[in-house]
């Protein structure tokens, strides 16, 4: 089986697009999921949350 660079070049392009689509609806569904909305906000809040104020 031959392999010319235009065949790889047009594998890595189509296979790339696939895969940075896939990769990009997978983190989108999971900064949306529903029951990760606390751990987001208490992330988001703990830098607040410090009563000992900045290190010095």
């Amino acid at each position: 089986m031959d392999f010319s660079h235009d065949s790889v070049v047009a594998f890595a392009k189509t296979f790339g697009l696939i895969y940075l689509v896939a990769l990009s609806v997978g983190i989108t569904i999971y900064a949306f999921w529903p029951s990760l909305g606390k751990r987001f906000d208490k992330a988001a809040n703990s830098i607040l949350d410090d009563e000992n104020g900045p290190c010095r």
